[in-house]
């Protein structure tokens, strides 16, 4: 199976600019493509995780990813899919970013030997002479189609500045340069970025008279269209500071029972054959499912050591919930105690299990909370610091969220 058939069969590719003649590049020959990321956090997050996948199943057909790194476009930022503007961030913050980034990929991709290349379009852009810019990549884009992108047209109503319409160009230029400097033929990206490369498609036709081709795939979205990677704290990230080995394997191992084989597919290198297999599995049967989806992604991520450690921990605490050693941990100070305890709502937003007391509240009211394997019904109701002898707490929310609150 090549590797266009390859992302085919796992529910990967959404649009492309001319299918027979990218299966035929994909399939048969060997190309350099591009996937860009705006270095917007300093961490790579589970919807980056998509597009690196993708570059590895075609670094394994043989064809060479540019990984570009936005120290030029981050600058001014993606509007798509933003309803208001994204925070301006400093050179020295998108730098530190793109150091960030590029360690994290570098667990999946090979980037030895120029099997990939790591490019920031800041070495480009950040120097341009903007009258000769507008002369030569701005005079190939009519505004009036630009507007009717979707990156666009959602944000006429709220309000789009002249910076922010700079994007698309800013990245049309991007695929010229690659394909100047190192004979790129193909962006790729989320579904979302689908009006930016046709941006870059057209402006190499009009500008050199080239064919060169773009491929959106899908993007990580739950059964119900919502997008994955999102809990209580926030974005589920690949750096094991922001988000514990055990809290994304603990993620992926509560996937709802409707999505678990399609990220098996999309987040896994696992044989399809295995995972049709698997596909036939009902009921509690889909656990097992659950625990190779999260096992596998965990130990891409953070290797096979610490995918064993989650595991395990995981599945104690499904059974009889007594190792905690990787459970993931707030420390409580002394000053989080009042006359000798800590209220309940005020401990589930200390460890994050709810993002405020009006959400404490509800969880509590509706029976979700657990202290010690003990049922917490009243929201005003108190722990004490005797309760800590142990020195901590677990509490639990739902059936599958546990955390440690340590007394320190």
């Amino acid at each position: 199976m090549g590797v266009f058939d390859e992302l085919q069969a796992r529910g990967l590719i959404a649009q492309m600019t001319n299918e027979e003649k990218i299966k035929d590049l994909l399939n048969n020959g060997k190309i350099a493509f591009y996937i860009g990321f705006d270095p917007t956090a300093d961490s790579l997050h589970v919807g980056h995780f998509v597009q690196i996948m993708v570059m590895a199943h075609m670094q394994r057909a043989g064809h060479v990813p540019i990984a570009l790194f936005g120290g030029g476009t981050g600058m001014i930022g993606d509007p798509s899919g933003k309803s208001d503007m994204r925070r301006m961030l400093t050179r020295e913050e998108i730098d530190h970013n793109i150091a960030c980034f590029q360690k994290q990929m570098s667990r999946l991709i090979d980037f030895s030997g120029g099997k990939a290349i790591m490019a920031n379009n800041g070495d480009w852009l950040l120097d341009l002479n903007y009258i000769q810019f507008l002369r030569e990549v701005g005079v190939h884009f009519s505004v009036n189609r630009m507007l009717a992108a979707e990156c666009y047209k959602q944000r006429l109503e709220r309000g789009l500045s002249f910076f922010e319409l700079n994007y698309m160009l800013m990245q049309s230029y991007d695929f010229l340069e690659l394909n100047h400097r190192y004979g790129c033929v193909m962006e790729l990206g989320g579904d979302d970025q689908w009006s930016n490369i046709i941006g870059g498609v057209e402006l190499l036709r009009r500008k050199e008279g080239k064919e060169v081709y773009g491929m959106t795939f899908t993007l990580l979205t739950t059964s119900e269209g919502k997008k994955m990677g999102k809990t209580e704290k926030g974005a589920v990230w690949l750096d094991p500071e922001k988000t514990s080995p055990f809290e994304f394997y603990q993620y992926w191992r509560n996937v709802d029972d409707a999505d678990v084989i399609r990220c098996l597919k999309i987040l896994t290198f696992l044989p399809l054959s295995e995972i049709e297999e698997l596909s036939r599995l009902e009921g509690s049967g889909l656990n097992r499912a659950k625990e190779i989806l999260a096992f596998e992604v965990t130990k891409l991520i953070h290797g096979e050591a610490e995918a064993e450690k989650a595991q395990e921990g995981a599945r104690a605490l499904f059974g009889a919930g007594t190792n905690t050693e990787n459970m993931p941990s707030t420390a409580l100070a002394a000053a989080d105690f009042v006359d000798g305890a800590i209220g309940v709502l005020d401990l589930l937003v200390k460890t994050g299990l709810a993002p405020s007391k009006g959400e404490a509240r509800r969880l509590v009211v509706q029976g979700g909370i657990s202290v010690d394997d003990e049922k917490v019904a009243d929201p005003f109701a108190k722990i004490p610091e005797s309760q800590f002898e142990k020195g901590y707490v677990i509490v639990k929310k739902g059936k599958k969220v546990y955390h440690k609150a340590v007394r320190q």
